[in-house]
C-alpha cells in the first residue's frame, strides 16, 4: 500500500526553505515582539554564572573527555611551540 508520504518529494519546506536573510528577519521580529510583551527572559550576572558553574560541572564529572582536553591542549601547544621555532630558524651557539 502507498501512501502520500512515500509519494510526496522530500525537501526543504516552510522556514526551512527561506533564505538565512529571511530566517533572521522573521527570526528578529520574534524576539522584539517577546521582549515588548515582557515574556523574554534576561538572564542576570548571577544567574549565568550559576549557569556556567552548572554545567562546568557537568562536564568535569566526565574523567575520560577532561583527560581527552588536557590531552588535545598538550599537543597543539606543542605543535605550535614547534612551529614557531621552525620559522624562527635553527637555534646556533652564536644566536643566543
Amino acid at each position: 500500500m502507498t501512501t502520500i508520504d512515500d509519494e510526496r518529494p522530500k525537501g526543504k519546506r516552510g522556514f526551512a526553505s527561506m533564505d538565512t536573510a529571511k530566517q533572521r528577519e522573521i527570526a528578529s521580529k520574534g524576539g522584539k515582539a517577546a521582549h515588548a510583551q515582557g515574556h523574554a527572559h534576561e538572564f542576570t550576572v548571577g544567574e549565568a554564572r550559576l549557569a556556567g558553574r552548572k554545567g562546568g560541572e557537568a562536564v568535569s564529572r566526565d574523567r575520560s573527555h577532561m583527560a581527552a582536553i588536557g590531552r588535545a591542549g598538550g599537543q597543539a601547544r606543542g605543535r605550535n611551540r614547534a612551529a614557531k621555532g621552525s620559522e624562527a630558524g635553527p637555534v646556533t651557539a652564536g644566536s643566543q
